[in-house]
């Protein structure tokens, strides 16, 4: 079961088929209350799938404070932003890292996204150089928005040092923290 706030006032509540860890899940029900908690509206079987209204937090990587996931696989690291940071930002709309090749260390930027409301610097937790950047979400960034945590990964990093990955959190206490 998840729930959503909706602006008017109310909250939109559904019911998942399927993993609740999964990044795509299948809507079967909706309900639609007040605020004062009356049930509005309702929707026994709804045959969507729907990606954005449960975004559940991977166990498999961890989040920094600025809002980057990183997934370790072996010597390399894949980059990404959160389901929260791409709420906060809303439509992606550019996507530019720096190039293959680039060393960095701990804590630099490495790339920018450019959303409708902000430009916000991405950092990468760990020293490296850029394998490969996502060139999917550089000519789609809208990837960002729909599959943050699959599709919309941002680049691959060679790891030389674990740098400031031991500050990063776990799934758990990343989503306790916001």
């Amino acid at each position: 079961m998840g729930e959503k706030e909706c602006t008017a006032g109310g909250a939109w509540t559904w019911a998942v088929a399927g993993n609740e860890n999964a990044s795509v899940h299948t809507i079967v029900a909706v309900r639609f209350s007040d605020s004062a908690g009356t049930r509005r509206g309702t929707s026994p079987t709804v045959a969507s799938t729907h990606e954005e209204a449960i975004m559940a937090t991977p166990n498999d990587r961890v989040y920094s404070a600025s809002h980057e996931w990183h997934k370790s696989e072996g010597e390399t690291l894949t980059l990404g932003l959160t389901q929260f940071a791409v709420d906060q930002l809303t439509d992606v709309t550019y996507v530019e890292m720096k190039k293959p090749g680039t060393k960095f260390k701990a804590g630099e930027i490495v790339g920018e996204v450019e959303s409708v409301k902000t430009t916000s610097d991405i950092y990468c937790m760990v020293d490296g150089e850029i394998l490969e950047v996502n060139a999917g979400v550089v000519k789609d960034p809208s990837l960002l928005n729909t599959d943050p945590y699959g599709k919309g990964w941002l680049i691959k990093v060679k790891v030389t040092g674990k740098g400031k990955l031991g500050e990063c959190l776990d799934a758990a206490a990343y989503e306790k923290s916001h």
